[in-house]
């Protein structure tokens, strides 16, 4: 241990000279002589801290409190400081709870045999005066013994300090840890602390009871998420502090999409009176900020002095002309709503419906039966209870006002804003932060005891213990208080709890109530670390439509998207429609902008929702491939009929000529057409993908094929009548059928390809028609697929050519002129085909396909075969060979 003492003045020499030379100036020279002495013969500090409470015990728990404070005049430099007269003090009555929540630790600690049995626990209570002069002294006084003033000297006859609980204030708790951080004194803190990055490391002994600022920082986020507010001021004391504060919540906002309407910095001065004055000027410049209809919501970041600052300057605001504020207050875990006597007559309705995150608080059982035994006399080192009974009660113990206190006054009687008889959260902390320490004790007594029995000795004993050896067991602390709660800390030296989300409702009367509505859980997952209970909050009554709103402008509605104004911040926008196919809609909060639907959707009419596209092909049950399907089959049986009755009249000299078979040939080439066209009519498949055009090809390329070899027919069998010809080896059936086959060859060969390298196959078209999806074939190769039609385009026109050369020859033996006709038709119709496919989409490029397939057979049907059938019905007379010859004879 001395090995370690000497290392620990080696590297803090430099704060020893300091805290010497501010010895040096709060005590007279003589006593400062004396400090080498160990002989305990040190005068009295000649000017203690007056408010104190001690009680003695083996092993002593320091506090610091803020209970009391002097609201003097500024120092005018008339009269040395010294001798100035401060004003009666002002109690903080409500922070007197602090005070007996670590009496009534301790008391149920010395009455537990199962913790540190045969140690009496003591403490020692000092008030700060909320000075960093008071502060150190009161630390300094706390390492020293009591009434004296002798840092890291220790008399038999005093108590030993072991820990430090204290203080509410951040600036009281970080002038307290750079002294107790010397002496590695542990110091828990039961205020919320707000430390710049990187100055935990500096305080390794200080244990903070309050979660870190950062999670209350996010639970304002999810909360003001939580309502859509996105348009809040900021108000902040002009102090370290508050740049910190600005300085790291300014960034998150703007990260989660919310903006800050203006910044109002709070002035801080020394005295009361000049802090007063201060705030009410810069309120008076500031309030149509504050006014602004727009910001509905206020974001207050300050200590508790603050909020009483303000509760008397928005009071004293009622009786001028200034209008009064309706807005949500939304404010840290540093505030209580606490009063001063003289505020007990101000009104401080604007604070009505304000929303906090408070400091997690429990009823430990005794408690309240504890608070009601309290008198003003009940313990005699209480050096606190007078000036809170006299302000509390608005009485004097000491015959210096008309109103007597009896003693019998009870603190439940008091109002809310000057005593709570429920437990706060502040107190909760200070009595889990006794009984923090009493285990870390306890822990180190059973380590202890292990150790004189494995070796004979101890060199671990709670009579003896020093400070610095509590933070072993200190950062390890794990128990159930006893109100059923689990109390530890992190890594970070900070308490592992939650935070309560309080709804602060002010009565006419002065009087409040504190209703839970949440709960902030740092440590659960992200989505759900806040809950709330909408339904409970209650809202300042100005407010009378029910939720408050606050943002730039009014949300855009689904269907628009935001567009930024210029030389505005990001929440301020106008709303603009969205684009064709996009959408914006509510989903638990409006989206800033449009976005695309899925393949599968697309927007309807009012761009607010997506919805499924409509299937797109040509059904057999809608009329458009109904009727098409009437017409391929109408003109498929008309082909039957036609077969039917060349068949039937076979013999007869008008179906003989030209080649029977392959008139024959034709007529089921147009049967199959007829059909083939139905492929096409339905939802695309596999099957009838690869089908439709194939089929179409090769059935389409028989049956021109026939046409040209039914004309070439008839040329050569006039070249063949001239006497002498050589053309008559060339008349011949099989050579009409062989001149089929190829050319239909080389048609089922390019299909043959096609389907061997890149077949069609159905797809899904999201893109083409806005709204529907197109069930269509994919050709696969469009390569291929115009192959096949110029293949089919190349026969149809050495048809027609040779058709149209011939059409002079004899009409008996001459069918040239009607196939001129039918080709005329075919390729008009499919050359009308190719750009008419192109522009179309969807099923009106199927049917497209089909009205081709039709009419360009109906074409060849119509031309070749109508006039024949003429003949044949109503014409039998004509149907002879001698007429035939007879009518040739004539027209020659």
């Amino acid at each position: 241990m001395v090995s370690r003492r000497m290392e620990f003045w080696i590297w803090n020499g430099n704060l020893v000279i300091r805290m010497l030379l501010l010895l040096m100036l709060l005590l007279p020279y003589d006593e400062l002589c004396g400090m080498p002495s160990i002989n305990c013969s040190i005068k009295d500090d000649p000017f203690p801290i007056p408010h104190n409470f001690y009680q003695p015990g083996n092993i002593s728990i320091g506090g610091i409190t803020n209970q009391v404070a002097f609201f003097n005049d500024p120092v005018s430099f008339i009269q040395h400081p010294i001798h100035m007269t401060l004003d009666e003090p002002m109690s903080y009555t409500k922070n007197y709870q602090h005070i007996l929540a670590l009496a009534f630790a301790v008391k149920k600690l010395n009455k537990d045999p199962n913790l540190i049995p045969n140690i009496t626990l003591g403490f020692y209570i000092l008030n700060s005066y909320n000075l960093g002069r008071m502060t150190f002294k009161a630390t300094l006084s706390l390492l020293s013994g009591q009434r004296k003033l002798v840092p890291n000297f220790s008399c038999d006859y005093l108590q030993k300090t072991i820990a430090v609980i204290g203080g509410l204030l951040s600036e009281t708790s970080a002038n307290s840890a750079t002294i107790l951080n010397i002496y590695k004194t542990p110091q828990l803190t039961h205020g919320t602390l707000s430390l710049a990055k990187g100055d935990r490391e500096k305080f390794p002994s200080l244990y903070q009871m309050v979660p870190s600022e950062a999670y209350q920082y996010r639970g304002i986020v999810h909360l003001l998420h939580h309502f859509r507010w996105t348009w809040i001021g900021l108000l902040a004391m002009d102090d370290d502090y508050g740049n910190q504060f600005l300085q790291t919540i300014v960034p998150i906002l703007t990260e989660n999409s919310i903006c800050s309407a203006f910044t109002f910095r709070l002035p801080k001065a020394t005295y009361m009176e000049e802090m007063v004055e201060q705030m009410t000027v810069k309120l008076a410049e500031r309030y149509p900020d504050l006014m602004d209809r727009k910001t509905n919501v206020f974001y207050l970041y300050g200590q508790p002095p603050v909020m009483m600052c303000l509760r008397l300057i928005f009071c004293l605001s009622s009786f001028t002309s200034l209008p009064p504020l309706s807005k949500v207050w939304i404010i840290t875990s540093h505030w209580d709503f606490g009063s001063f006597a003289f505020q007990d007559f101000l009104d401080a309705g604007s604070f009505h419906g304000t929303l906090s995150f408070t400091v997690h608080s429990n009823q430990p059982p005794g408690f309240q039966e504890f608070l009601q035994t309290i008198r003003p006399f009940w313990a005699e080192a209480d050096g606190f209870i007078q000036p809170f009974w006299e302000q509390a009660f608005s009485c004097s113990l000491k015959h210096k006002l008309e109103k007597i206190c009896t003693g019998e006054e009870k603190l439940e009687s008091l109002p809310g804003t000057f005593f709570e008889m429920h437990m706060t959260g502040y107190s909760y902390n200070i009595y889990n932060a006794v009984y923090a320490a009493a285990h870390a004790l306890h822990n180190i007594n059973i380590h202890g005891s292990k150790q004189r029995r494995l070796a004979g000795g101890g060199r671990l004993d709670v009579q003896n213990i020093q400070p610095w050896q509590l933070h072993r067991f200190l950062q390890r602390t794990l128990f159930n208080n006893s109100a059923g709660e689990s109390v530890r800390f992190d890594k970070n030296r900070e308490l592992v709890t939650v935070f309560d989300l309080a709804n602060w409702l002010i009565f006419s009367n002065g009087s409040f109530a504190r209703l839970k509505v949440g709960k902030l859980d740092p440590f659960a997952p992200s989505d759900n670390q806040l809950t709330l209970n909408d339904d409970q909050i209650v809202w300042h009554r100005g407010f009378k439509q029910g939720l408050p709103v606050s943002v730039c402008n009014d949300q855009c509605q689904p269907g628009y998207s935001k567009t930024k104004r210029e030389g505005e911040k990001f929440c301020c926008y106008d709303c603009i429609p969205c684009p064709g196919g996009m959408i914006s809609e509510q989903k638990g909060k409006y989206m800033d902008s449009c976005v695309n639907c899925p393949e599968e959707l697309h927007a309807n009419v009012d761009h607010n929702k997506c919805i499924r596209k409509i299937l797109n092909y040509l059904s057999h049950k809608e009329p458009l491939g109904i009727v098409l399907a009437l017409l391929a089959t109408s003109f498929f049986l008309i082909t039957v009929i036609v077969f039917t009755i060349f068949v039937q009249y076979q013999d007869t000299p008008i179906v003989k000529a030209n080649n029977r078979s392959l008139t024959y040939i034709l007529l089921v080439s147009l049967q199959l057409c007829f059909l083939c066209s139905l492929l096409f009519i339905g939802q695309p498949g596999k099957v009838t993908c690869v089908l439709r055009q194939t089929a179409f090809g090769v059935i389409f390329c028989v049956a021109i094929s026939s046409v040209l070899a039914k004309t070439i027919t008839v040329v050569l069998a006039f070249m063949a009548t001239k006497p002498g010809s050589s053309m008559r080896k060339w008349v011949d059936k099989r050579i009409a059928n062989a001149f089929i086959v190829f050319c239909t060859f080389i048609q089922a060969s390019i299909c043959s390809v096609w389907l061997s390298t890149s077949p069609p196959f159905p797809e899904r078209d999201m893109h083409s028609l806005n709204g529907k999806i197109i069930l269509k074939c994919n050709e696969g190769s469009a390569t291929m697929f115009y192959c096949v039609l110029g293949y089919m385009g190349f026969l149809a026109t050495i048809s027609f050519t040779v058709a149209f050369l011939a059409r002079k020859l004899p009409d008996s033996f001459n069918e040239t002129k009607f196939i001129t006709f039918s080709m005329l038709v075919f390729c008009s119709v499919w050359l009308s085909f190719v750009p008419a496919y192109l522009s179309t989409k969807g099923k009106a490029m199927v049917a497209m396909e089909i009205f081709s397939i039709l009419a360009s057979s109906a074409g060849l049907l119509g031309c070749i075969f109508c006039p024949k059938c003429y003949i044949i019905i109503l014409k039998p007379e004509l149907n002879n060979r001698e007429q035939l010859i007879k009518r040739n004879n004539k027209r020659m």
